[in-house]
């Protein structure tokens, strides 16, 4: 009996037949996957990309490992990043001189998993918030040792505890087309501050800006919104104080 089973397994796996189907199933199933895995990158070039935090600059808003997801349809269609706003931004021309130089294809491999939110970030990609936009007078510290925009001083309350404004004083006027960024954990963030003396001046292009960081979407624990912060609602326009420029 035991022989004779053996037998019939072996015809049914020699079966032609259930070979064409096995191979058809497989061949379905990888082009589903594949079709997947391109949904999602377009996805995530075009409208939705998620963002790995990679380190502590952004506490307490946003904390290492975090996964958020990136609105790139944010400032698609006319408008510009605003103060406040929590933006991920390419620092190449910026923050970094150039991209580094590398192995294209490994590039290529740790852009896509990147862009599904599954390594971390390039190293010119970075995430900050916006306290400055163009043409605003931006100073720290004032007697109270706060931020300064347009002259009125900016209660900062998404400051990581215990962290003051800054430590290195600054009075700067934005240029238009550009931002001034800081890190919400100020003693733990190279944000524009760093690069006051570099081209540009620390000055964010907005051309470079990828999107807005709205929502955080891993761990699941941590599902939340990126709120908007209030604190920049009494700051006037540029020009529209006697602090816009100096």
């Amino acid at each position: 009996m035991d022989t004779e089973a053996q037998h019939t397994e072996r015809d049914r796996s020699s079966d032609p037949e259930e070979r064409s189907r096995s191979v058809l199933f497989r061949r379905r199933f990888g082009l589903t996957g594949l079709a997947c895995a391109v949904f999602l990158l377009l996805l995530s070039h075009f409208v939705l990309q998620p963002f790995q935090i990679p380190s502590g600059s952004m506490e307490p808003t946003l904390r290492i490992g975090d996964r958020v997801l990136v609105n790139k349809l944010a400032y698609r269609f006319g408008s510009e990043p605003g103060r406040g706003d929590v933006i991920v931004f390419d620092g190449t021309g910026s923050f970094v001189r150039e991209a580094p130089e590398g192995n294209p294809v490994a590039g290529l491999l740790h852009g896509a998993a990147a862009a599904l939110g599954l390594a971390e970030p390039a190293d010119t990609d970075f995430v900050k918030r916006v306290v400055g936009v163009g043409g605003d007078r931006v100073k720290c510290c004032d007697k109270g040792g706060r931020v300064e925009v347009n002259g009125v001083p900016v209660a900062e309350g998404y400051l990581y505890p215990g962290d003051v404004p800054s430590q290195v004083p600054f009075d700067i006027v934005v240029p238009h087309g550009t931002l001034w960024v800081m890190g919400d954990h100020r003693s733990h963030s190279r944000d524009s501050r760093d690069h006051l003396g570099s081209p540009g001046g620390g000055m964010v292009p907005v051309d470079r800006v990828i999107g807005r960081a709205d929502w955080i979407g891993w761990p699941f624990g941590r599902w939340s919104e990126v709120r908007p912060t209030g604190a920049f609602r009494g700051v006037p326009e540029a020009g529209a104080a006697g602090g816009g420029h100096g």
